[in-house]
């Protein structure tokens, strides 16, 4: 019944308020089941559209059993808006959508989410700036949400993955096609470290009339939507603008005057949304505390758990003298320390929170005492 519903088309809004017509009292399972088959008129009396009516009325079963061979083979899971896993903070948004199809952790649409948005041709300092702001955020607690699109949105994705964090992946297109074709490597990692999430039935073609409704979505599951180079034009301004009207924090990253894709986020920051510098700005945009833990983990001395020097104390000094006195980049970090990626990030975390550091607009590093 729950795959009916998703050829359907229903939002949330609607199917509760069918429930409430055929009597409230209800089990949520008989109103799914009492809904397929029904007339068409007999579903629009319930308060369904046309579009709705019809395809309830008489379900496309070729379409519903191949669906369901797809929900077998890839382990998708399935979230209808009377689920217990259906995400609080999307219910309560107008139009959301009825169903959901997760691949991934489903548990995780629950998590405190950060929206990053932005270009699909931005410049270098525009991807630098949203890989290092997801890697620091995830490592705060914060799952990253983006909709696997080139550029902003790959770089938020990869810098969570990075970060150790989990990122989820709202898509305009069905969860059995990746697209764009060429993050179907990024889209695999993400379902095993994240989620996947469409409101499309599985064999969705990506289509222009999707991408909005993809960029509520996305917007609906976060706390905040943060962007990250945008054109006055770009389809980013559209997922802030959505964040508004949910009561969202919206924020964007500054740049040049002269860089077109720098317009967008000024005229967002005009409008009110809160300029962000760093890391440490998102937090307090979000009024968002880092799990006591996590920051106990992430900042702990090495001298507490043994008596002797630990090598990091050593990688860290190795770290800062590499990093001087001015702004450097993460991937100049790597270039002059020879140090993995992974570990330049988490020693600037630990420096950051000790107040060594300070990430810099342009995401690079500045020391700014020393040690």
């Amino acid at each position: 019944m729950q795959l009916a519903l998703g050829r359907a088309g229903l939002s949330a809004e609607r199917l509760r308020t069918a429930r409430q017509r055929l009597g409230g009292g209800i089990a949520d399972s008989e109103t799914l089941a009492s809904l397929v088959g029904q007339s068409r008129e007999r579903l629009i009396s319930l308060g369904l559209s046309g579009h709705a009516s019809a395809a309830l009325a008489t379900p496309d079963r070729g379409c519903i059993e191949r669906d369901r061979r797809w929900l077998e083979r890839s382990k998708a899971q399935l979230l209808d808006a009377f689920s217990a896993e259906y995400p609080s903070q999307l219910a309560s948004v107008a139009a959301a959508p009825a169903l959901l199809y997760v691949l991934g952790t489903a548990s995780l649409l629950a998590t405190p989410q950060l929206a990053v948005v932005g270009s699909r041709r931005p410049s270098e300092d525009g991807r630098r700036n949203a890989y290092a702001l997801a890697l620091q955020l995830a490592q705060r607690g914060l799952t990253i949400t983006s909709g696997l699109a080139l550029g902003i949105d790959a770089a938020a994705h990869s810098g969570a993955l990075e970060g150790g964090g989990p990122t989820l992946a709202v898509l305009g297109c069905g969860l059995e096609r990746i697209y764009p074709k060429e993050h179907a490597a990024l889209g695999a990692r993400i379902a095993r470290a994240g989620a996947l999430i469409s409101e499309f039935p599985p064999d969705s073609a990506p289509r222009q009339t999707h991408f909005p409704r993809r960029n509520r979505l996305i917007s609906a599951l976060a706390l905040g939507t943060l962007v990250i180079e945008a054109t006055r034009a770009s389809g980013s301004l559209i997922t802030a603008r959505y964040a508004a009207q949910q009561r969202r924090r919206v924020m964007a990253v500054p740049g040049s005057i002269h860089n077109p894709l720098a317009r967008g986020c000024h005229t967002l920051i005009r409008a009110g949304a809160m300029l962000v510098e760093s890391s440490a700005d998102v937090l307090e945009a979000l009024n968002f505390s880092v799990p006591r833990q996590l920051l106990m983990k992430l900042s702990v001395e090495p001298e507490q758990s043994s008596g002797r020097a630990d090598p990091l104390d050593k990688d860290h000094k190795i770290l800062l003298d590499a990093l001087g006195f001015g702004p450097a980049s993460i991937d100049a970090l790597i270039g002059r320390t020879g140090f993995p990626s992974h570990s330049v990030a988490s020693m600037l975390l630990i420096l950051e929170l000790q107040g060594a550091v300070q990430l810099q607009p342009g995401g690079r590093y500045m020391r700014i005492q020393s040690r």
